[in-house]
């Protein structure tokens, strides 16, 4: 019989940011291909409208409220985990912070903070706490969302582009150190993507079509295009893959 590389039956998988936009996108790939998703975002009625969502589809699923730039909500969702479920398959982390748009001089410490805090800080003890998880078990995956912003700074989000390159790097910091206990460490470089945390982007007709211009595809991703390359990542389709930035752009940095 031959095995389907894309099936992640009886597999746990944490989504952080899992509420809407790609993180809901790929919560739902997952739990089609038979991974028991942890639906994680700040709010737990968005977390429990996916979840419900995943379950009318056959799918297995549960909300668990984190803001993961608070190192209690953190440590309370991996104790969760490994009283409820013991161990941890895969980790997806792609809650993010974007608080400022504007010229990088005029960024404010408030905004600095909540953004290095959630999207450095935040995907750093995520994994470590994931990783213990998994190292347990002997084998696991780690998937971070960055963006192409953190190859090609993006106008106006400079200190979240910042950001996003440390999630690259920091991929690769972890893959070389957990491929020992059988992790395997990715990234998912979305570009341009129609979603409400890149409404910004979207609001001012000019600046949107000047974005489009420069996408040889000639037009911006949706969320759900994000979800197939994460499958891949996350499953044993991608077996020998680790520290690799996989870029989902259109084609803007060819």
């Amino acid at each position: 019989m031959e095995t389907d590389i894309f099936d992640l039956s009886g597999r746990v998988a944490v989504v952080t940011g899992a509420s809407r936009g790609i993180g809901e996108e790929i919560a739902k790939i997952l739990a089609q291909h038979g991974a028991h998703i942890i639906v994680s975002s700040r709010k737990i009625d968005d977390c429990t409208k996916v979840v419900d969502a995943i379950v009318a589809r056959g799918g297995s699923a549960a909300a668990f409220a984190c803001d993961i730039g608070n190192m209690d909500d953190i440590m309370a969702l991996f104790t969760y985990v490994k009283n409820h479920h013991g161990a941890l398959d895969i980790l997806v982390n792609n809650a993010a912070a974007n608080p400022f748009f504007g010229h990088i001089l005029d960024t404010d410490l408030n905004a600095y903070n909540r953004t290095v805090d959630v999207n450095i800080r935040g995907y750093f003890f995520m994994s470590v706490e994931g990783a213990k998880l998994m190292r347990e078990k002997g084998r696991g995956v780690i998937l971070n969302t960055a963006s192409v912003n953190g190859i090609r700074p993006g106008p106006g989000q400079g200190i979240y582009s910042i950001s996003k390159a440390a999630v690259i790097n920091m991929t690769k910091a972890f893959s070389r150190e957990c491929a020992a206990f059988g992790i395997r460490v990715n990234a998912l470089l979305p570009g341009l993507t129609k979603t409400k945390f890149a409404g910004a982007l979207f609001t001012d007709d000019a600046s949107y079509k000047s974005l489009v211009k420069m996408i040889p595809m000639g037009r911006h991703a949706t969320p759900d295009e994000m979800a197939g390359t994460a499958l891949y990542l996350v499953s044993d389709a991608s077996s020998y893959t680790t520290g690799e930035s996989i870029l989902v752009d259109g084609g803007l940095t060819n």
